[in-house]
């Protein structure tokens, strides 16, 4: 499984629409992100960046795959791992049986 974040879905929420809240105030776009990250905490600015970035293709601003997407990949390719096990196990058995009647014959 994927890491867990020292920052809690809640902080990222807040941190996101902040950077959204306070955007006007600064020059660029980042000179915000690294404002608001610096006053919450956030170890990097890059992080926040992304979150702030994942936030617009999940909203559908921005190109990319959203959250729900990759989660639901995630859990497709899962299945596929488990449906390909289960396969490999119904192969051999079909192998083994098939060997005991040519033995029996």
């Amino acid at each position: 499984m994927g890491r867990r974040s020292p920052y809690s879905a809640e902080l990222r929420r807040r941190a996101v629409a902040l950077v959204a809240d306070v955007r006007g105030e600064y020059d660029t776009e980042f000179a915000a992100i690294t404002s608001v990250a610096r006053r919450l905490g956030i170890g990097s600015a890059e992080t926040l960046r992304k979150w702030v970035r994942q936030a617009e293709v999940d909203a559908g601003k921005r190109q990319g795959t959203t959250r729900e997407e990759a989660a639901e990949v995630r859990a497709l390719k899962r299945r596929v791992a488990e449906l390909e096990r289960a396969n490999e196990i119904l192969k051999a058995a079909s192998s083994y049986f098939a060997r005991e009647l040519d033995v029996k014959l």
